[in-house]
């Protein structure tokens, strides 16, 4: 019968065989997949991916135990500025334990935080170089922060502590200005920044023509939590953003990427605050220095006038009374001028006249010597042309109706006719003829009266 062996002896067979031959610790590199703590223990799950990929070639479980852990944990986040996360990169001191009970499993002795740093600043510098590819890295930085910043659109968590430091310094500035503050809630830390914080970009956007700018500030909490300022996606919202940005995410450490795209960064929400005072007091201090320049070009310049119009009035009375002197001589040589030449235009109207009226005489009795002849050479025409002298010669005149018969053909048969003698007429019908003589009519029953 082939020799058996309990579960319990083979785990122990084993956890000898790995004390035997992996008696030392090992530096790994490895992503975490998932981190959890319990009870003061870090338990983690380490893989490696394809170098070319994302398939997992490797995993394993790690843990550390509280005793390191209490140590580490402090050293890592305050040397990388990030509490460790699922996705990170670390480089771990392992040593391999197998307990008969729980089985195989990583011990973690040690972490070095920087090798995560460099890994972090690896990934910053990737983040950048792509924006910069793309030609957004410094878009937001060319825009100009407006002269009268004064509508402010925050992004930050309404409970945080650094939200309610930015509105009290800017309500209660030294100066007395007003600024109009609208909060878009967003979650400030934890996995979800990104996603929270560019859906709050999303809203002002939206209605971006109501703000002058954008803060972006979150106060108090620990710095192990600003992973999620390290974003391509949200780098690029802020860098493509049409309203300057400013930030203020409160942290000691090299600069975020969000950071490096913003069109300003502060250290403190209520560095923030100042920065947008110490604005709208360069604008005043630059009105006012403007409105004492005015005042003081303005005073200088009726001062010169003052001086100018006291020179002016000065000379007047000697300018008048020169000016009064040379119109007066012109008057009196134009008068004298118009005078000598009215006289002149009268001396030569009259011989004119008197010409005329000397010729006009002679003139008008050869025209009516002329007229008398004409009139007189009318008058025998006219004489010479009386009808009545044609009937002392013999001949006659033979009517119809009125008037003057020249043609037989017009009278017809049973016409009554006058005809004019020199002395008297006569009536006569006409009788039917056919060929009615042209020369004289005939006359039937005619009488003198």
């Amino acid at each position: 019968m082939t020799h058996t062996v309990s579960l319990l002896e083979l785990n122990r067979l084993v956890r000898d065989a790995l004390e035997l031959s992996m008696p030392g610790d090992y530096w790994v590199e490895a992503e975490l997949a998932d981190v959890r703590e319990s009870a003061g223990h870090c338990y983690m799950e380490l893989v490696q991916k394809d170098e070319f990929g994302s398939t997992p070639v490797a995993r394993a479980s790690a843990k550390c135990w509280r005793s390191t852990w209490m140590l580490a944990r402090p050293h890592f986040e305050r040397v990388t500025g990030e509490r460790i996360h699922a996705g990170m990169k670390v480089l771990l001191q392992v040593h391999a334990q197998f307990h008969e009970n729980y089985g195989f499993s990583w011990i973690v002795t040690d972490i070095d935080p920087t090798f995560t740093l460099g890994d972090m600043a690896r990934k910053r510098m990737e983040i950048v170089r792509t924006l910069k590819e793309e030609g957004v890295f410094d878009l937001n930085r060319e825009l100009s922060i407006p002269l009268f910043a004064q509508r402010i659109a925050v992004i930050s968590s309404a409970t945080a502590a650094g939200y309610g430091d930015f509105c009290s310094q800017l309500s209660n500035n030294a100066y007395g200005f007003d600024f109009i503050v609208e909060l878009f809630q967003a979650v400030m830390q934890g996995e979800q920044v990104e996603q929270s914080v560019i859906a709050a970009l999303n809203r002002i956007n939206e209605c971006a023509d109501l703000f002058d700018c954008v803060v972006i500030i979150r106060g108090g909490g620990a710095t192990s939590d600003l992973s999620g300022f390290d974003t391509l996606a949200l780098a690029e919202n802020v860098a493509n953003f049409p309203l300057p940005v400013i930030t203020g995410i409160g942290h000691e450490r090299d600069e975020s990427v969000l950071d490096m795209v913003a069109n300003t960064k502060v250290k403190t929400p209520t560095a923030a605050a100042a920065f947008l005072i110490e604005n709208l007091k360069r604008v005043s201090d630059r009105i006012m220095s403007a409105g004492d320049r005015i005042t003081t070009a303005v005073r200088r310049r009726l001062d010169y006038e003052s001086m100018r119009l006291g020179r002016l009035a000065a000379g007047i009375p000697s300018l008048s009374s020169l000016v009064i002197t040379r119109r007066q001589a012109s008057l009196a040589s134009l008068y004298g001028r118009l005078c000598a030449a009215a006289s002149s235009g009268l001396a030569v109207r009259r011989s004119h006249i008197e010409s005329v009226g000397a010729s006009l005489a002679p003139l008008a009795s050869r025209r009516l010597l002329v007229e008398s002849h004409r009139v007189q050479l009318l008058a025998q025409r006219v004489a010479a042309s009386d009808p009545s002298q044609l009937l002392r010669r013999g001949y006659s005149v033979t009517l119809h109706n009125g008037r003057a018969v020249t043609d037989a053909s017009a009278l017809a048969e049973g016409d009554v006719i006058e005809t004019r003698f020199a002395h008297g007429s006569a009536l006569s019908v006409v009788q039917a003829s056919d060929k009615p003589s042209k020369d004289k009519g005939v006359a039937a029953g005619g009488k003198h009266p």
